[in-house]
């Protein structure tokens, strides 16, 4: 581990509160951020974070220990708050003494923060907006990510800059705020933490780091793409709300507007209920992640990236990612 003192000194509450050496957090990317990477970025100084995603609470069980054989630094475990058999995951958690629990994907759910403090963990929640933040800092969340549209994934409306504009100014002095979503050099992350981050969460630069499991052909993907090709899904049916996905655009991208369509009618025909048509969608992004990162099928296959994935050209160790960022950082911060 290198030093880096301007950098570290701007990013020690998050580092303190992670319990890493740098406050750079690894977003949680389904069927990617698994036991291999995670290890590998906490061993690197950065904290990995588990993406349970829709992990039964066997499977859930079986990576945090495969992690923890993996690694004897820090790592946390992302948790979809509507994930129907949240309270048990979060007892998997507590088995494990998992000292950080990131609740993405909605408001937490009654009493899941305070179950999730009840064990000793830490709680880092995701808001859209100041008021919202607020409210879950005072339901006892410890810390908030905050994610503009540029990220990979389920995404909001807003981007990073304007977030960040908006949201430290108002809270980083009293709370720990991580800046996340397009983020993919040193120097973006000196500005965040300049005006007030606690730290960074990164996603897309990791993805296809040489310890990821992720398929050789769904790495070249990455390495083949450029910012305008990292592309936000398109909603066709106002009455089926969905949470737009920035993936590259391939057959999949178009395959998914027919899958809304063909929901759509089963909503209007009355064969299934809204509840059940959102359950299908998700279900659908799911498998079509699984096809793109585990099968190497880039073409129907979902390649989830965020607007950073111009800036990956090529396998690197975590280890050479996290210090290379750093690096940049340190010299953003030094030429000031």
């Amino acid at each position: 581990m290198s030093d880096y003192p301007k950098t570290q000194d701007l990013m020690r509450r998050g580092a303190e509160f992670l319990g890493s050496d740098y406050a750079i957090l690894c977003g949680a990317m389904s069927w990617v951020s698994e036991r291999n990477l995670v290890a590998a970025i906490s061993n690197g100084g950065g904290f990995g974070v588990i993406a349970c995603g829709a992990m039964t609470p066997e499977l859930l069980d079986a990576e945090i220990a495969g992690t923890k054989a993996l690694t004897d630094r820090p790592f946390g475990v992302n948790l979809i708050t509507m994930h129907p058999q949240l309270s048990e995951l979060i007892a998997v958690c507590a088995k494990h003494g998992v000292g950080h629990v990131v609740l993405a994907g909605g408001i937490p759910p009654k009493g899941s923060v305070e179950a999730i403090k009840a064990f000793g963990a830490k709680v880092l929640v995701f808001a859209p907006t100041i008021a919202l933040a607020k409210k879950l800092f005072r339901s006892g969340a410890d810390a908030l990510v905050i994610e503009g549209m540029e990220a990979g994934g389920h995404i909001g409306p807003v981007s990073t800059s304007v977030l960040a504009q908006e949201f430290l100014p108002a809270l980083a002095e009293e709370h720990l705020v991580f800046v996340a979503g397009g983020i993919g050099r040193g120097e973006a992350i000196a500005g965040y933490l300049e005006m007030g981050a606690a730290g960074v969460q990164l996603g897309t630069r990791f993805a296809c780091a040489a310890e990821s499991i992720a398929h050789p052909d769904f790495k070249k993907a990455f390495f083949r793409a450029n910012a305008r090709d990292a592309v936000a899904s398109v909603q066709v049916d106002a009455r089926l709300p969905v949470i737009p996905v920035r993936a590259l655009k391939n057959k999949g991208t178009e395959e998914f507007t027919a899958k809304q369509r063909e929901v759509a009618g089963l909503l209007d025909s009355g064969v299934v209920a809204m509840g059940e048509a959102q359950l299908q969608i998700e279900h659908y992004w799911a498998g079509a992640l699984r096809r793109a990162v585990i099968d190497g099928d880039v073409e129907a296959g979902s390649i989830m990236a965020g607007q950073s994935v111009g800036m990956v050209k090529q396998e690197e160790p975590v280890a050479e990612i996290i210090d290379g960022l750093m690096a940049e950082a340190e010299a953003a911060l030094t030429r000031r």
